[in-house]
């Protein structure tokens, strides 16, 4: 299994989408994380029909985690739901 991918889907000039990579940075120095990418989300036509609405928007492996606020809870319950799928796999949780 590849490490998990986190895309904080911004625009430019978001204080929410600010707000959601300042709260993963503080969760990622509790709980390791995969490394977050921020992609704008008005660069790819299918991301913002989707989610041009609902920014910010976490995705864990393409999948929707949370959006306009993080849900540490939901993050961290997903991270460890991809741990146990693929236990052979380095640790992504500790």
């Amino acid at each position: 299994m590849t490490r998990p991918t986190l895309v904080l889907l911004t625009r430019p000039d978001c204080g929410l989408c600010t707000e959601m990579l300042a709260a993963l940075h503080v969760l990622g120095k509790r709980v390791p994380l995969p490394a977050v990418t921020s992609r704008d989300v008005d660069a790819d036509p299918e991301l913002s029909r989707r989610y041009g609405l609902k920014i910010p928007v976490l995705l864990l492996d393409g999948d929707l985690i949370c959006s306009t606020h993080l849900d540490e809870s939901a993050l961290l319950a997903a991270l460890r739901s991809l741990e146990r799928r693929h236990p052979a796999s380095p640790a992504i949780l500790d």
